[in-house]
């Protein structure tokens, strides 16, 4: 399996291309759309609600994004629709929703999070509702997920989809996770198990040696989160494309 061409050319605008003080909040309507019209990919996030239905949003809890506090978990679908993202007027979306605004005109990445709380089995119910969603979704589109047992997932549920392994250089100071599920995840083991065709890596520590061996073995390299043109200069040494936020990434060829 491989990635289109498109993920591998196109800038890919994180979390859509968001601004604040502009009326874009992170994960709404109008970042992605701010996104298509500038010829962006996009990267999305999708969380779960009480009752089953993959919302785009990133947080765990409202607290951050929204004038409401509680864990997305504790609400239901049609309640969490209501809610207004701080720094603009888009309420929080559903995936289906999201995907009926992007209908294939720019490459998509949904990123699935973490439902387990510790990279862990206890997963499924998201990775249905996403996969429910993307069943007959056309255009560029691929899915990953830190959890390694959620990309393994999405290869039973949906097969043909493109799937990868979000990684990172797993810091003690920054993961709340046991020292021992840092050091195995952080050397990317479960890249041929999960089926996976692409990692998105954290960009500061794009030099470590298993990235570049896992590219050499055909792997697709994106990274995240490049914030300025010079770190993109120097991130795109080590990958083939970016996620990236905060300025204008430049239209590549």
């Amino acid at each position: 399996m491989t990635l289109p061409q498109a993920f591998y050319t196109t800038p890919i605008a994180h979390r859509g291309f968001h601004h604040r003080d502009a009326g874009r909040p992170e994960n709404s309507f109008a970042a992605f759309q701010a996104a298509i019209d500038r010829g962006y990919g996009i990267e999305l996030d999708v969380q779960l609600s009480r009752d089953g239905v993959a919302l785009v949003f990133h947080d765990y809890a409202l607290d951050r994004l929204t004038g409401q506090t509680g864990a997305i978990r504790q609400r239901d679908a049609d309640d969490l629709c209501q809610i207004t993202l701080t720094g603009g007027s888009d309420t929080i979306p559903t995936l289906p929703q999201v995907l009926e605004l992007i209908a294939g005109r720019v490459p998509l990445l949904v990123e699935i999070k973490d439902q387990d709380g510790a990279m862990g089995t206890d997963i499924g119910p998201l990775e249905d509702a996403v996969a429910e969603a993307l069943r007959d979704y056309v255009g560029d589109v691929a899915i990953m997920s830190f959890n390694p047992n959620s990309v393994a997932r999405m290869a039973e549920l949906l097969p043909d989809v493109p799937r990868g392994l979000v990684t990172s250089a797993y810091r003690y100071v920054e993961w709340p996770l046991p020292k021992a599920t840092c050091d195995r995840l952080r050397e990317i083991p479960d890249y041929d198990r999960t089926g996976a065709c692409f990692i998105s890596h954290e960009v500061d520590d794009l030099p470590r040696p298993r990235v570049a061996e896992l590219r050499e073995a055909g792997a697709m390299i994106c990274c995240w989160t490049v914030r300025s043109l010079s770190v993109e200069n120097g991130a795109r040494e080590f990958a083939h494309n970016i996620t990236f936020e905060g300025y204008d990434a430049p239209l590549q060829g």
